[in-house]
């Protein structure tokens, strides 16, 4: 499945591909998110124009709409979705985060300061998960009905959704969450991790291989196959990191997830204290991680696969990534600039529209500004990605992490 091309020098990052069924993911990578099956404000042909060589969809919501066994029937996501390439899905582990504990809060997994260290969590008495030692049962904010996944639902959803990689059913805690209770989640994503790996291997496998013998006409060596990742938890904490990378790694999993919550100035030590125990010769994902400079902390720190909905949402908003960082088009010095947004940038937004267009686009409400705005932002994270698999590949990704950080502080002031 794995297969590592290059390490960086005096640190846990490396180049590699990972094949799937659906082609080969060069690693680092970033898993465009399609949260329902579709990435906001953009066509999955136009994803593809933009760089990227894998999706991310998201279990628990298209469970609810359109429906797992729909998708199955239609041939599974990647008809479904028109998408050839390789295809992950989540376990909607972090949708025991966003409907429960976070739910109608302003609390993100990622907290941002040490001033957030000793706050304590209040009761959510608004939320719409409830988490049992079988599983979560869930309240759809949309119409009310009662929801369950449990790791074996879960997993069974995403077999009918034919991922090519599928993770783990997981409790994603909040970050402001006691070290007792992130050990109390750490400990019941294990249990959920066996029982999650036992259902894949007991019915996932056996159901590929009678699809392959009957649908596929092949043998059951050559049918397709599914590849299950296991999830570290464990929060800020060093201890409960590394006990939870120890115990996961010695289950029978094809990948790893770092997933969970913690504080951003701890990110990099959270990755080190987790990939330093994971098997080398198996890929990590870090979940949700999104903005530039974090990604390439996290690429020198051992991450391969990445996912998030920055991109996408900071575009919806006006906020455009550049190699001198953000740049917020409703800015009023942006109305009359006739400039590109960025003159050396190959996307089609850079090339054909001046920021006052985009500007105006933006702030008349056009739909139009949204899908030129994300079809850049997703162009520049691929472009960042690419850039440094070949920093990796050259033996130079300190110096291309340094200069790109460099530019990337800079701000763009014109």
């Amino acid at each position: 499945m794995f297969e590592i091309e290059k390490r960086i020098k005096n640190s846990l990052g490396r180049a590699g591909k990972i094949t799937t069924e659906h082609g080969v993911i060069e690693t680092p990578a970033f898993a465009t998110v399609a949260t329902r099956g579709a990435i906001k404000a953009l066509t999955v042909e136009e994803n593809k124009k933009a760089g990227s060589q894998v999706l991310l969809c998201n279990t628990y919501h298209l469970s609810l709409r359109p429906g797992d066994k729909l998708i199955k029937e239609a041939g599974g996501l990647h008809k479904f979705l028109n998408w050839s390439g390789p295809i992950i899905t989540d376990s909607g582990g972090f949708q025991v985060f966003s409907l429960g504990a976070a739910y109608g809060k302003q609390i993100s997994k990622i907290t941002k300061g040490k001033e957030e260290e000793n706050l304590i969590e209040p009761e959510n008495k608004k939320k719409a998960a409830f988490i049992d030692e079988d599983g979560v049962n869930f309240r759809d904010p949309v119409n009310g009905k009662a929801h369950r996944l449990t790791p074996e639902i879960s997993i069974g959803i995403q077999h009918n959704l034919g991922a090519d990689i599928i993770f783990a059913f997981d409790e994603c805690p909040s970050p402001l969450a006691s070290y007792e209770y992130q050990k109390e989640a750490m400990d019941r994503t294990h249990r959920w991790a066996e029982r999650s790996l036992t259902f894949h291997k007991t019915n996932g496998q056996s159901r590929i291989k009678r699809f392959a013998k009957s649908i596929l006409k092949v043998s059951e060596e050559e049918g397709p196959k599914q590849y299950l990742l296991g999830i570290v938890q464990g929060g800020r904490f060093k201890d409960l990191r590394k006990e939870s990378a120890q115990v996961i790694s010695k289950m029978d999993f094809d990948g790893f997830g770092i997933g969970g919550s913690f504080q951003k100035e701890d990110m990099s030590d959270v990755l080190k204290w987790t990939t330093s125990v994971l098997p080398e010769e198996k890929p990590r994902h870090m979940l949700g991680i999104g903005e530039p400079m974090d990604i390439l902390s996290a690429i020198e720190n051992g991450a391969d696969l990445f996912d998030c909905v920055l991109p996408t949402r900071l575009a919806r908003n006006g906020a455009l990534l550049t190699k001198y960082g953000r740049i917020n088009i409703l800015n009023r010095k942006y109305v009359n600039d006739l400039e590109p947004l960025e003159k050396d940038c190959e996307c089609g937004l850079c090339q054909n529209y001046s920021r006052a267009y985009l500007a105006h686009l933006m702030r008349s409400g056009e739909i139009l500004g949204a899908m030129l705005g994300t079809s850049h932002n997703i162009h520049f994270i691929n472009k960042l990605f690419r850039q440094a698999r070949e920093s990796i590949l050259n033996n130079n990704f300190p110096k291309f992490r340094e200069e790109f950080e460099e530019n990337y502080k800079k701000k763009d002031d014109r």
